[in-house]
């Protein structure tokens, strides 16, 4: 990682009947997100700490260190659901498990 994660969250990547992706999800995989109240993408990286690759369909932990974490800044709450989006796309959900980086915590 090239630094600390700003959330930890739980994800489920669709699968590919679902309409998600059609191969298996690698750690360090850097999709779009849509972390709900606009139509605005933040990327993030993904780390999966407890494995390096994730199935489709699987529900996973994953550590995640958004691309601009400016634009998340006082906006997040635990249990927020998002969406995992390459382009206009979703391939997966999730929804925020615990705010590491305290500047994103929503007052």
């Amino acid at each position: 990682m090239r630094r600390n994660p700003d959330i930890e969250a739980e994800v489920r990547f669709l699968t590919t009947l679902e309409g998600g992706r059609n191969s298996a999800v690698k750690s360090g995989y850097r999709p779009d997100h849509n972390m709900g109240g606009t139509d605005m993408l933040n990327g993030a990286q993904h780390y999966f700490p407890d494995r390096e690759w994730v199935q489709l369909g699987e529900t996973i932990r994953s550590l995640m260190i958004f691309t601009v974490p400016e634009y998340q800044f006082g906006k997040l709450t635990e249990g927020l659901e998002f969406t995992i989006q390459e382009g206009n796309k979703i391939v997966g959900k999730g929804h925020v498990v615990s705010i590491l980086n305290a500047a994103m915590r929503a007052e």
